[in-house]
């Protein structure tokens, strides 16, 4: 995994953000107009959601160094890698569809490709295996990227991951006669502990989301 480079890309947004504040005017913009169901904790909103959009970029490199990490100790790094690497690639050679994008509010972008392609391959595996590939709550924190990126173009994103998942993973991915030997590795008690670090990045950071508002 190449997050030396997802690190030093991030490093330059932080850097265009110091000189412009341009993540921080737009989402100054979009505070009165976000989704009621978004709730923030007490304080300058526009600190704190600028807090979470930077975290959630900040996650990627370290979210799928772990899982490296992770899938390599439980003898499954065959299966992982192409996961990540396509998630990495989504970052560092984001699709047409992002082009011109810059800054942390560009990254958000590709921060929200690759969240998303893994919430999408961790719902195949929960399919077939009953249990999540990468058990890292992110979950509301993407639907409230989601709604900070705006309905139409997310959608846009989401169809783009759909795409990958579809061209990288099928039905026959999971009709090996490795399935369920890598079935018991899944349920490792290494595997399950090594995840037990991740929270709920949302709540942790003082974003919420009322599930019962989003209709």
């Amino acid at each position: 995994m190449n997050t030396a480079a997802l690190r030093e890309q991030i490093s330059r947004a932080h850097q265009h953000e110091a000189s412009t504040g341009q993540l921080a005017t737009q989402l100054e913009k979009q505070l009165p107009h976000l989704h009621s169901a978004i709730s923030l904790a007490d304080g300058d909103s526009t600190q704190v959601m600028t807090r979470f959009v930077t975290a959630y970029i900040e996650l990627v490199p370290e979210l799928l160094e772990a899982a490296n990490d992770v899938a390599r100790e439980a003898g499954i790094e065959s299966q992982i890698k192409p996961v990540l690497k396509i998630a990495e690639h989504f970052f560092l050679q984001p699709p047409a569809i992002l082009a011109g994008h810059e800054g942390l509010d560009g990254l958000l972008d590709e921060a929200y490709l690759a969240h998303r392609l893994v919430e999408e391959v961790n719902d195949l595996y929960i399919k077939h295996f009953g249990q999540p590939l990468i058990p890292a709550d992110t979950t509301v924190a993407n639907v409230i990227a989601h709604r900070l990126i705006g309905e139409k173009f997310a959608n846009q994103l989401d169809e783009a991951v759909h795409h990958a998942v579809d061209e990288m993973l099928n039905e026959d991915s999971f009709a090996l006669e490795s399935v369920e030997a890598y079935r018991e590795q899944l349920k490792s008690p290494q595997t399950e502990a090594a995840w037990k670090r991740w929270p709920c990045l949302s709540r942790q950071l003082g974003v919420e989301l009322t599930l019962d508002q989003m209709a």
